[in-house]
């Protein structure tokens, strides 16, 4: 998945998200009122303070007296359903004539785990207003839903039930992406973004219209690779419970755990019809999981000129925080060794932290060139562009994806592609063009916001559609091409590199790129 990790409503210098309740100790013992000063556009709250970068005298008087008009029918909609109950939320009014912060009432549990994730709810409610990238919020009344949802949850006696009645807002949205996480889950993300996990080596991801939970990815030689597990299988249930449904990181919080111990997963073969039951259980031990994402190996290649030269082969793995320094540094080894041309391997890479991409895109570009363009909440488009960007290497490049290739994968192969750095072999990818900022809440919990779509820099639409490959590589391709005698004879001394049909494409658009630059 695509992220970009959000600072906590920053002011000057950033405060943690918790610091904007405020606990009345004058308040009866059972009541318990938390303020949530929220901020729209650009206006930040604090202190019963609103800051905005435009003045009033800087707006029309219409449409200032809209804003104002707005912002009371905002407060009155919501008191309307909850004024005279017991807990407060301050609701900030961006106006530049109404700078001030209003409280407007909500019925506060007596049950206290319940009442800690209502103040999680007056969170993700402020945050989805403040930054989801649907205004209209799936064609609902936001503020509305929440009313609905706070009351709902008034009567519930346990945190999980509560948790429940929020994920059930946040469907409403229509975004599958946009979801909160316990604190567990949370940690498990942080930790697979970090590099190091206890667990089985699966990455797992819930499709979005089927609601399976789908294998992306599998490290090599893990404990669930050895079990043959392949990219592509289901999972059906874990520890005999089904999966069906749950989000990726509730299934990785399961299939983690302290080494030594196992989990046991059923399976099904995604591969295999689906009028064959081709279920299977298997018991996987946890071992520690090294999440390197980059490795890197030089591929001895023969150009039909008969030149020997040699081929740099990286696959990324996934998009973690240290991908574009590791990659940086498998680069400058394979250049040490004399590499001519690289061939970069993002299949099956289900993506990750976005400025993870951006950092390894501008790795292989030079100058000011565009990476990615954003769209925003109201339409507007933003070009993220490099400046005075040095590439570490202007060898020839090839790029592998294929239908595990998602988010940051699609940006960095759009970016590659689009400037003409870079020829994609394989397979459309996902088509995931959504970007998520990640936000921790008060009580450890995460709250993932899609806040924006993307499109490729030549404007190419991602979401739903994927990139479409400039080759394909099949066996049948490889079977009825000209050269396949060639490459059959190869692949029988070869490694499972060399014996790869994509790699073997790859190596055979390397050798045309070289023909077209000697020709010229």
């Amino acid at each position: 998945m695509d992220v970009l990790r959000r600072a906590n409503l920053d002011l000057n210098s950033p405060p943690p998200i918790s610091s904007i309740y405020t606990k009345n100790p004058q308040t009866a013992t059972s009541i318990l009122p938390y303020k949530y000063r929220f901020s729209s556009s650009s206006f930040i709250c604090y202190h019963s303070k609103c800051k905005g970068s435009t003045p009033p005298q800087a707006l029309p008087k219409a449409k200032l007296n809209e804003s104002v008009e707005s912002k009371k029918k905002l407060v009155d909609s919501i008191a309307k359903g909850l004024i005279g109950l017991a807990a407060a939320v301050s609701v900030c009014i961006d106006s530049p004539v109404l700078a001030e912060s209003l409280t407007i009432a909500f019925p506060a549990s007596r049950t206290h785990e319940v009442n800690a994730v209502q103040r999680t709810l007056v969170e993700t409610w402020g945050l989805i207003r403040e930054t989801f990238v649907d205004p209209t919020f799936n064609h609902q009344d936001w503020d509305s839903k929440f009313q609905q949802t706070m009351v709902e949850m008034l009567p519930l006696r346990t945190a999980d039930a509560a948790y429940s009645k929020i994920k059930g807002m946040l469907s409403t949205l229509g975004d599958p992406f946009t979801r909160i996480i316990s604190p567990k889950e949370y940690q498990s993300f942080r930790i697979g973004s970090d590099g190091n996990v206890q667990g089985v080596g699966l990455f797992v991801n819930t499709e979005p219209n089927t609601g399976h939970l789908v294998v992306l990815s599998c490290v090599e030689g893990s404990p669930a690779a050895r079990a043959g597990i392949h990219v592509g299988d289901e999972l059906v249930e874990i520890n005999g419970e089904r999966v069906k449904g749950i989000s990726g990181e509730a299934a990785a919080q399961k299939l983690r755990g302290h080494v030594g111990t196992s989990v046991t997963v059923k399976v099904h073969n995604g591969k295999k019809l689906a009028i064959d039951s081709s279920f299977r259980e298997v018991k996987l031990p946890r071992e520690f999981i090294r999440l390197s994402p980059i490795s890197s190996a030089i591929i001895p290649h023969t150009t039909p000129n008969g030149h020997v030269s040699k081929t740099g082969y990286v696959k990324l793995l996934a998009f973690s925080q240290t991908a574009a320094t590791d990659m940086k540094h498998a680069i400058r080894e394979l250049e040490n060794q004399g590499v001519e041309s690289y061939i970069l391997d993002l299949r099956n890479n289900p993506g990750g932290l976005v400025k993870a991409g951006l950092d390894v895109a501008q790795i292989w570009l030079d100058g000011d060139e565009t990476l990615v363009n954003t769209i925003d909440r109201d339409g507007n488009m933003l070009p993220i562009n490099m400046i005075n960007g040095h590439a570490l290497t202007r060898d020839p490049l090839v790029v592998l994806v294929n239908e595990g290739s998602a988010s940051a994968s699609e940006i960095l192969a759009g970016a590659l592609h689009d400037n003409g750095r870079a020829k994609l072999i394989g397979n459309r990818t996902f088509g995931k063009g959504k970007i998520q900022s990640v936000t921790e809440l008060h009580d450890g919990s995460a709250l993932f916001i899609t806040v924006a779509k993307y499109l490729s820099p030549a404007l190419h639409a991602i979401d739903q559609v994927g990139i479409a490959p400039d080759v394909q590589c099949t066996t049948e391709m490889l079977n009825s091409s000209k050269e396949s005698a060639l490459m059959r004879k190869k692949t029988a001394a070869s490694s499972s590199l060399e014996g790869d049909s994509c790699i073997l494409v790859a190596e055979h658009e390397l050798d045309n790129q070289e023909s077209k630059g000697s020709a010229s």
